[in-house]
């Protein structure tokens, strides 16, 4: 298992590296809820990894790896049977698209939160995926620029810990 730190002030490290990361609007919580726009603390573990192979080419990772689809979506809304979980669309209920005009999901990660079991209301669609070239915060994902996160799945990460301090340096 390899585990990387997540630190509040948006710093990743992993095996002696460092690399700079957007999280949440609303920083990090431990009472994580749909839509707050807070980035859970906690061990979150990569489940799968996703990519646009029409722009990238399969990515390295120490998890199953699955190209994304046109149709591809991800169920956000607490009401649906689907909530938090990945859905064909057009979905009946609220859906966000993976397949975006920005590169911003062109690589995700999908982290294990709120999925085992499923907690409605308990927050969807928690993702390591690419970050705005200036860093702006996320809905609650940890957010890093392609090579980047490139480099942190290909060292071989299976394990997102996000803790509540601050790294010093």
């Amino acid at each position: 298992m390899t585990e990387a730190i997540v630190f509040a002030n948006g710093h990743i490290v992993l095996g002696g590296r460092r690399w700079r990361a957007a999280l949440g609007r609303a920083g990090v919580s431990d009472r994580k809820e749909e839509g707050d726009g807070a980035t859970p603390l906690g061990v979150l573990p990569l489940r799968r990894v996703l990519y646009r192979a029409d722009r990238l080419a399969i990515p390295p990772a120490a998890v199953p790896r699955e190209p994304i689809g046109a149709r591809d979506g991800w169920c956000d809304d607490p009401a649906d049977a689907a909530y938090n979980r990945s859905v064909t669309l057009p979905h009946p209920g609220r859906a966000e698209e993976l397949w975006r005009a920005d590169p911003l999901y062109d690589l995700v990660g999908v982290l294990g939160w709120n999925d085992a079991p499923v907690a409605r209301g308990r927050g969807s669609a928690i993702f390591l995926h690419v970050a705005h070239t200036d860093y702006a915060p996320t809905q609650g994902c940890v957010a890093l620029l392609l090579p980047d996160l490139l480099a942190l799945l290909g060292a071989g990460l299976t394990l997102l810990r996000v803790v509540a301090e601050d790294l010093r340096n």
